[in-house]
């Protein structure tokens, strides 16, 4: 394991990543040439997205038009969603209690809570909804929740894995002494998912829905086992990236291994395409310029969090599937499935992360039955 250091990055995380490959540093932080390697590394990204397309999945495609009045009733169903307060993670929460389902938002800033609450209760009178602490980038946070919720709870039926940190310039460590984007985006919902498991197993049909992006497919886009930490030659898109196909290896392979040990699962990997969130409202440099030359790009935020409320709520998502926009580039459009990169299909390379990460946060699955 790294060796624990103090937290060097200033960037703030609570919702998910929505317009992948992006820059976002300021701009007096990086050299003009990185920024605009970075936003043509997306464009590219987006570009081989788009004539892969052809490849996804057919049978069983989700309905084009799903919306929200498509969403069945979550009456009596628990959910818990990561970075609920602002972007995709607000607007899950926000859709799953107007639904009747009662929410726990799980972030780290208690103020923020408290507005994204209000803000809920105001459209939806008597929403059952809660904040709870929640640092990703802390493992002792992530098994404190985990003892409060197994404690108070009688089951979950459902874990958004949403929260998200994107490309901060400068490498940064977690409580833990792992890398930022790396810690928060995957190793913590790992250790969650893995920590909570035993109260989804109390549900029905218990869910796991876990946030990708369409960083996952950029070209050489791979798990650096090598310097998984980035300790040697940090780059924030390539980390970023790093850190969201991890996501997608875990989501496929907790499926691969809830179906061998009988855990009962359905594990399910969304993505929002590009969206327009608060990860790049004021921005300059890249972001700013792709605000205001490519905003067509951009959906609204309740647009980008239809996939993953597909994946938590609708009967016929699938276990194992990965679903997103399939319009242009998969940066917006039409609900269907998303195109898994081969990287993310490598169940060899999957079972590794598996084993390092079960060694690098300490969580221990069941063992699958042979």
């Amino acid at each position: 394991m790294t060796q624990r250091t103090a937290s060097a990055t200033p960037s703030r995380y609570g919702s998910t990543t929505v317009f992948a490959g992006v820059a976002t540093p300021d701009a007096k932080a990086r050299p003009l040439y990185s920024r605009w390697r970075s936003c043509l590394a997306a464009l590219g990204a987006l570009f081989l997205s788009a004539c892969a397309a052809d490849g996804s999945m057919v049978q069983g495609r989700p309905k084009p038009d799903w919306s929200l009045a498509d969403m069945p009733s979550q009456e009596g169903r628990i959910f818990l969603v990561t970075g609920g307060t602002s972007g995709i993670g607000y607007e899950s929460a926000k859709a799953l209690a107007a639904a009747g389902a009662q929410v726990l938002i799980a972030a780290r800033n208690p103020a923020q809570g408290e507005e994204a609450i209000a803000s809920i209760r105001q459209e939806t009178p008597g929403a059952q909804v809660r904040f709870e602490s929640l640092d990703l980038a802390d493992l002792a946070s992530v098994h404190r929740l985990s003892e409060r919720l197994s404690a108070t709870l009688p089951r979950l039926d459902g874990l958004i894995n949403n929260a998200g940190l994107m490309e901060p310039p400068e490498r940064g460590t977690s409580a833990d002494g792992f890398e930022m984007q790396f810690a928060v985006n995957y190793l913590g919902h790992f250790a969650l998912t893995g920590q909570l498991l035993p109260l989804l197993q109390k549900a029905d049909a218990p869910r796991v829905v876990t946030l990708s992006s369409i960083a996952a497919a950029r070209g050489g886009a791979a798990i650096n086992f090598p310097d998984l930490q980035f300790e040697h030659a940090y780059d924030p898109a390539a980390a970023y990236g790093q850190s969201k196909l991890a996501c997608l290896m875990f989501a496929l392979e907790l499926q691969r291994r809830s179906d061998a040990a009988g855990w009962g699962l359905r594990s399910i990997a969304s993505h929002p395409g590009v969206s327009r969130t608060n990860l790049l409202a004021n921005r300059g440099g890249v972001s700013g310029f792709v605000r205001r030359n490519l905003s067509f790009l951009f959906q609204p935020a309740a647009r980008g969090a239809l996939p993953t409320l597909y994946a938590a709520t609708a009967q016929d998502a699938q276990g194992g599937a990965y679903y997103g926009p399939t319009g242009m580039m998969e940066a917006r459009g039409p609900l269907g499935f998303a195109k898994v990169p081969p990287a993310a299909a490598d169940t060899r390379a999957a079972a590794q992360l598996w084993v390092v990460s079960e060694e690098l946060s300490g969580t221990r699955f069941p063992s699958p039955v042979r």
